[in-house]
């Protein structure tokens, strides 16, 4: 995977971030947490990797939390399968 798809994947993700950021309907610290992650991607201090794979972890994490909807639980998942692609490509 090139490095332009990679930031492309990088992209999408952040905006489904930023779409479950303004859904009310998830809970705010929630929406906190998926803020950080939002800027953890978006931080070029390290490679993509592993940007990518620190934020699968949360995600992992996030995801067992039973306050999260499932419309919002589905999109999560969502985001951890797109960024899979980038954390094993390296």
């Amino acid at each position: 995977m090139e490095e332009t798809e990679k930031e492309e994947v990088i992209k999408r993700c952040t905006e489904m971030l930023e779409e479950m950021m303004g859904d009310i309907t998830v809970p705010r610290n929630i929406r906190k947490s998926l803020g950080m992650m939002k800027n953890r991607l978006l931080n070029g201090g390290e490679s993509l990797a592993i940007r990518a794979a620190a934020v699968i972890s949360e995600l992992e994490e996030l995801n067992s939390n039973p306050n999260i909807p499932s419309h919002a639980r589905t999109a999560l998942w969502s985001v951890v399968s797109n960024l899979e692609t980038i954390s094993v490509e390296e």
